[in-house]
């Protein structure tokens, strides 16, 4: 059973375990204040959700917002790092109450986790998040996740919730993601000009797709676009996730998109396992390998990356890191983990198995990249 329309979204049967995510805009209005009648309406369709058996995981923004307005923060609280994390510690305390508050009203339990990058990015931080969100979840609980911006810095973070809410999804195995928008979904040019035209199903995001998205907040409240919308896609994709994208200015926005048909929907193109799944959502690279064609055709093919076929390199990174594989256009084909560090990996580029005994002073070992810690994307 798998996800293929709208409507399938609201059936247990095929979307057992749905995440939400709801965005700044949405959430806080122009005054700073939370859209609590708007919110009302969101929390009655998640609770109409779990009457139907599905179980619901929220992605929330908004605390940076909420604690702008409390402090009287200049730019939303954005105008520095300094004020964005003063403005998260005040507001986070606002959302999670808002949350407990309105769920509490329909006799849900609320519970709140704040995650950075580095949760999500290492392994066995990531198997936690994954092993806490099922216990929630069996438990009853609604998780109500944001990222941790009053520790998160620029060079470390997820910079907006849509990538977030669909590495979450992974975590917590759910078959489908919904991002409430300003917009009805993706359009094939700017929605604005008058023949735009909705696309309602998307089968794998690739480089047409991502030229139709127009990137940055239109509220100037948060910070993702349609382009890091079009990025969660291609996360929850390779693990098998469906996700839409919809639009969260209506009243019951659910009940709104899945009746009314409106909305974008974007397929998955496979189910990696779960390692790979984790792999191929990773956001932050160490380094990068730069392949010959040949080496591009064996990696099509499943096989692992050999030094034989690495051109180049960039970066510095340990043995164990991730580094993005890219052809000699700069087009990113895969990333995995590495099997040496920089050093190592430098002396042996371009020299066949024979070869690197030699350079290394050590037996190599049978690749670069293995097969079984990679993902082509």
């Amino acid at each position: 059973m798998t996800i293929a329309k709208l409507p399938d979204l609201c059936d247990a049967a095929q979307c057992r375990r749905i995440v939400f995510k709801v965005g700044s805009a949405l959430l806080v209005g122009a005054n700073g204040e939370p859209r609590r009648a708007w919110l009302q309406g969101l929390v009655d369709e998640i609770a109409q959700a779990r009457a139907r058996g599905q179980e619901v995981v929220v992605v929330s923004s908004g605390a940076v917002a909420l604690g702008a307005a409390r402090l009287d923060l200049p730019k939303g609280g954005r105008g520095s790092l300094a004020d964005a994390q003063a403005a998260a510690a005040v507001g986070q305390i606002a959302l999670a109450e808002l949350w407990s508050d309105l769920l509490g009203q329909q006799a849900i339990v609320a519970a709140q986790l704040l995650l950075t990058l580095e949760d999500l990015e290492d392994r066995r931080r990531y198997l936690n998040v994954a092993a806490t969100l099922g216990r929630l979840l069996k438990a009853g609980a609604v998780p109500v996740i944001n990222e941790n911006d009053s520790v998160a810095t620029q060079e470390i973070r997820f910079g907006d919730n849509d990538r977030l809410a669909a590495r979450v999804a992974q975590a917590a195995q759910a078959q489908a993601v919904v991002l409430f928008s300003d917009v009805d979904g993706l359009y094939d040019r700017d929605p604005r000009q008058p023949d735009a035209r909705l696309l309602p199903l998307v089968e794998g995001v690739d480089a047409d797709i991502h030229a139709m998205a127009t990137g940055g907040s239109g509220s100037g409240m948060g910070s993702g676009g349609m382009t890091s919308k079009l990025q969660a896609a291609e996360i929850a994709e390779r693990a098998g996730i469906a996700l839409a994208i919809v639009n969260g200015t209506y009243d019951r926005p659910l009940t709104r998109a899945t009746g009314d048909h409106v909305g974008t929907l974007f397929l998955p193109r496979r189910r990696d396992g779960a390692r790979k799944a984790w792999l191929g959502g990773r956001l932050r690279m160490k380094g990068a390998l730069i392949i010959d064609d040949g080496a591009a055709h064996a990696l099509a093919q499943g096989s692992s990356l050999l030094a034989a076929g690495v051109t180049a390199m960039e970066g510095q990174f340990l043995r164990g890191d991730p580094v993005a594989i890219r052809n000699k256009e700069g087009t990113a084909l895969a990333q995995g983990l590495i099997e040496y560090d920089a050093a190592d990996c430098a002396r042996i580029l371009g020299l066949t198995s024979a070869e690197q005994e030699a350079a290394l002073g050590y037996a190599p070992r049978s690749a670069v990249v293995h097969r079984d810690q990679l993902v082509l994307l």
